[in-house]
C-alpha cells in the first residue's frame, strides 16, 4: 500500500457521536499537574487530536488545562474519560460523570467509557451513561475491559449499544482476542487498543524487530501501526517528547500481509496489567 493509502486511517466512524481519531495520546500514570500538561501540550503539537484520560488516573485536571492553554478549539480534540469502579450505579455514575467534567473544566466529553464490568451493578451504570448521552454531555458513551459475555448481557439490556470497547490490544493477545474482535465488528462496536506496546515488555521481540528493520521503522512504530491495520483506535502513551512524536508517525506506511501474518504468530494471551476474561 502507499502512503497515500495509509493516511485515509485517521479516523473512524461511530455508531453515535462519531468519527473518532485512530491514533489518541494516553495518560495512563502519568502524574497529574505540570508532568500531564506538558505532555499533553507534547501530543497536541506533534498532531495528536484525540486524548484518552479517566477519574481512577488522577490527572483529569491537569488534561483539561493543557487542552484549553493547547490553542486548539475543543472541538478539534477528542476527550475520553471513564467510570471508576467504586462510583457504579445509576446515582452514582451520574455523579461521578459532574465530578469529571468539573477536573476537565469542560461542558462535555466525546466518549465516556465504564472502565471495568463491575459484577451487578455494571447494567444501572450503562443506563446513567444512555442518560449521559441523551442529555448531550457524552456525544458517545463505551465500555472498556468487557469481554463477550460482558457484551452480549450488555447488548440484551440496552437502548444505546455501546459505540466502543477498550481493550488491551497487540500481537501478543491478538489471536486470543480474535473471537472478541469478530463479535464487536458484527455488532458496530469500534475496538480501542491499550498498552498497544505492552507496556515495553515485548518491544525487543526479535519478530517485531526484524519487522521494524524491513519497514525502516521502530518497533513501537510497527506496534502501532498493527493495531491500526486491524481496524482499532490505538491508544500509546509516553511522557518522553521524542517516544511521543515518533509514535504519531504511522500513518505514511503500511504493514504487508507478511508482516502481520508473522506478527499474528506471536500470541502468547499477554496481559500486561488485568485480565477481565473471568470476571462475572
Amino acid at each position: 500500500m502507499t502512503a497515500e493509502a495509509a493516511e485515509g486511517d485517521r479516523t473512524l466512524p461511530l455508531s453515535h457521536g462519531g468519527p473518532i481519531p485512530t491514533l489518541g495520546f494516553g495518560v495512563f500514570r502519568v502524574p497529574d499537574g505540570e508532568e500531564v500538561r506538558q505532555a499533553v501540550r507534547w501530543a497536541i503539537e506533534a498532531g495528536y487530536r484525540h486524548i484518552d484520560t479517566a477519574s481512577a488516573y488522577g490527572n483529569e485536571e491537569g488534561v483539561g488545562r493543557a487542552i484549553r492553554e493547547s490553542g486548539v478549539p475543543r472541538e478539534e480534540i477528542f476527550i475520553t474519560t471513564k467510570l471508576w469502579n467504586q462510583d457504579h450505579g445509576f446515582d452514582a455514575a451520574l455523579r461521578a460523570f459532574d465530578r469529571s467534567l468539573e477536573r476537565l473544566g469542560l461542558e462535555w466529553v466525546d466518549l465516556y467509557l465504564i472502565h471495568w464490568p463491575v459484577e451487578d451493578l455494571r447494567g444501572e451504570s450503562w443506563k446513567a451513561l444512555e442518560r449521559i448521552h441523551e442529555e448531550g454531555g457524552a456525544r458517545a458513551i463505551g465500555v472498556s475491559n468487557y469481554m463477550l459475555p460482558h457484551l452480549e448481557g450488555l447488548l440484551g439490556d440496552c437502548r444505546i449499544p455501546p459505540a466502543v470497547n477498550q481493550i488491551e490490544l497487540h500481537p501478543f493477545n491478538f489471536g486470543t482476542r480474535r473471537p472478541l474482535l469478530d463479535f464487536c465488528s458484527a455488532s458496530g462496536i469500534v475496538i480501542e487498543a491499550y498498552s498497544p506496546l505492552t507496556k515495553g515488555q515485548r518491544l525487543d521481540d526479535p519478530v517485531v524487530s526484524e519487522v521494524a528493520r524491513s519497514v525502516g521503522r521502530t518497533p513501537a512504530q510497527v506496534l502501532i501501526r498493527f493495531a491500526l491495520e486491524q481496524g482499532a483506535v490505538v491508544l500509546p502513551k509516553s511522557s518522553n517528547r521524542d517516544r511521543i512524536v515518533q509514535n504519531a508517525q504511522v500513518f505514511d506506511f503500511r504493514l504487508n500481509d507478511d508482516h502481520l501474518r508473522r506478527l499474528e504468530t506471536l500470541d502468547e494471551g499477554l496481559a500486561t496489567a488485568w485480565d477481565p476474561t473471568d470476571v462475572p
